[in-house]
């Protein structure tokens, strides 16, 4: 089937535009899409059969594959077909499901989605001929690959299980500042009457207990069992998790190489025209990283679409020296984009969406 964009179209393609894709051959799936599949303005990614350990990452670069790397780099190949677990701590490249032949208007970018960040297993999308992990350029025509690292919980994983989700966007979607200003004053995208807009919507740290029984957050433990990704709400909290207790002065001291969930103070909602993503580490606000999975749809949090505001959960990973947060702390900035059209469902209506309406929540592996 023939695909066409509006002439000067400028957006993030939505639900219905990504079946359209498919339908005209620029999305290749190896096996039709399963149920939920594709989100409001994101379509979820699919592991292959094989995974392959490899000694390092990399990126491809131009006039190289990611097969050709693959062969200098793997130590041994597992089978993915029934299931097998990935250490923490190793590097394995998987070959996705689906392959894209874009046209020369639509770009895409991909993003962990957010039970895998929750988990701290650390994954990016991977195309031949790149230079950036996660970005897929216009008119790019061939296969994509997982890269995975679990980084505390050691994972099963099988084909099929779903870790990334990709974007395709045509033209400049990103608001400006007026138009980021504007959109708050109709829609208040977030809960606070002195919000902070300046490239991007300001988000920081709720480290005061008071929206949830005086603790903050929770710390992953060590030397856990395995999770299985594909599992929803098998295991005990306490066998993976410790709960952080509120400080009086509400501060947190993040040790080096420990994992934790904390939540947003303020209470985020994305109106239904609109998609949101965090962006990447800020090095000037301090020596941690936020956030893997940044990608926020359509209605989250949105009242029309089942929620009342909702808490950006915050996957915090501090680096080479402990680093204390303070509550309040700015730790991240939602950029907003236009969606080309209105998707078909929002977050939350029709789709499984774990997270609407959420605070601070683990992922839906765990028992609450």
């Amino acid at each position: 089937m023939p695909f066409t964009l509006p002439p000067d179209a400028n957006g993030i393609l939505p639900d219905r535009m990504i079946a359209a894709m498919a339908d005209a051959g620029l999305i290749l799936p190896e096996y039709p899409f399963v149920e939920s599949q594709i989100q409001p303005a994101s379509l979820d990614l699919r592991l292959g059969n094989i995974a392959y350990r490899v000694r390092a990452s990399f990126l491809p670069g131009p006039g190289a594959t990611v097969a050709e790397r693959i062969d200098e780099l793997k130590l041994h190949e597992i089978d993915l077909s029934d299931g097998a677990v990935l250490e923490t701590n190793c590097v394995y490249i998987v070959p996705l499901l689906e392959s894209l032949a874009l046209p020369p208007q639509i770009v895409a970018a991909a993003n962990p989605k957010s039970s895998t960040g929750r988990l701290d297993v650390f994954t990016r999308v991977i195309a031949d001929g790149t230079r950036r992990f996660d970005m897929i350029g216009a008119g790019y025509h061939g296969p994509l690959y997982a890269e995975i690292s679990p980084k505390t919980f050691p994972v099963l994983l099988r084909e099929g299980s779903r870790l990334s989700q990709v974007r395709f966007r045509t033209g400049d979607a990103i608001l400006n500042a007026d138009e980021l200003d504007a959109l708050h004053g109709a829609e208040r995208l977030v809960d606070i009457d002195d919000a902070d807009l300046a490239n991007g919507v300001a988000l920081s740290v709720d480290l005061s207990g008071e929206n949830t029984s005086g603790f903050v957050g929770y710390r992953a433990k060590r030397h856990t069992g395995v999770v299985d990704i594909d599992r929803r709400g098998g295991y005990a909290v306490d066998e993976f998790w410790e709960p952080i207790p509120a400080r009086p002065d509400g501060s947190l001291i993040l040790d080096p190489g420990e994992f934790y969930i904390l939540a947003s103070k303020e209470a985020v909602q994305v109106p239904p025209d609109y998609a949101a993503e965090m962006v990447p580490f800020d090095p000037l606000v301090g020596e941690f990283r936020v956030h893997y999975a940044g990608f926020f749809d359509p209605g989250f949090g949105y009242a029309g679409a089942g929620g009342q505001g909702a808490r950006a959960v915050l996957e915090v990973r501090s680096r080479e020296v402990p680093f204390i947060l303070e509550h309040g702390q700015i730790v991240g900035r939602l950029v907003y984009e236009k969606m080309l059209s209105r998707p078909h469902s929002l977050y939350g209506q029709r789709i499984g969406s774990n997270y609407q309406a959420q605070g601070l929540k683990l992922s839906k592996h765990f028992r609450v």
